[in-house]
């Protein structure tokens, strides 16, 4: 698994217009190759009246799946100039369909090219675009003289605190990323004589997003 990908959060729409050809970038995630296959017949089945929805969809953060259409467009002339915007992104996990309502005039390979890729741009602007991390969650159970350390360690290295729980004693639930694993169980002991052992519950990835944390 990659310490961290970008993706999509929330998808957007965004328009170009040439020659009085209208573009509109439908950009959805998408976590598999169904999903993004059923995002695509839908937007057909909203856009029928128009001249072409052509698509590209990434899945997979290692070795991710790669597939685009040009729906009845010359051959690459929009389905991989859509792709190749995603991939110089380094996006992953999303499905972008690009509607055509022809002008009445022909554009050109050139044309074309330029059309679907600046179509895609202005549908990646009106979308929430994220990097999940991966995180080892480990839980941590202290009292109540060491956890100041403990919190003061932890905001230093901007890890995140997922919750703490106050009874008796204190629990903290905190997201290391795995490069990490080894020095955190090391320094939590260092900070507490060996009192408290962080143990691990498992592995997430998560984004930080207008003050929150998202787990996924």
């Amino acid at each position: 698994m990659k310490e961290a990908f970008q993706t999509v959060f929330e998808g957007g729409i965004g328009e170009y217009e040439m020659k009085k050809s209208r573009f509109i970038a439908t950009v959805c995630p998408v976590s598999t190759e169904d999903a993004a296959v059923q995002v695509i017949e839908n937007l057909k089945k909203k856009y029928w009246d128009a001249a072409h929805n052509c698509s590209a969809y990434i899945i997979g953060s290692v070795n991710p799946l790669m597939r685009c259409s040009d729906d009845g467009e010359p051959s690459k002339t929009a389905g991989w100039p859509i792709l190749d915007i995603l991939s110089t992104h380094e996006l992953t996990d999303l499905v972008v369909v690009v509607t055509r309502y022809f002008g009445g005039t022909l554009l050109g390979t050139g044309g074309l090219v330029k059309a679907y890729q600046s179509a895609t741009l202005e549908g990646l602007k009106y979308s929430t675009i994220i990097t999940k991390e991966l995180g080892i969650r480990f839980s941590i159970i202290t009292d109540y003289n060491l956890i100041g350390k403990i919190q003061y360690y932890i905001g230093q290295e901007q890890y995140t605190i997922l919750s703490t729980e106050y009874t008796d004693i204190v629990n903290l639930t905190v997201l290391v990323p795995p490069s990490k694993k080894d020095l955190f169980i090391k320094k939590i002991a260092e900070l507490t004589n060996g009192s408290a052992t962080p143990e691990i519950s498992g592995q997430v990835y998560f984004t930080r997003l207008n003050g929150e944390v998202h787990l996924f």
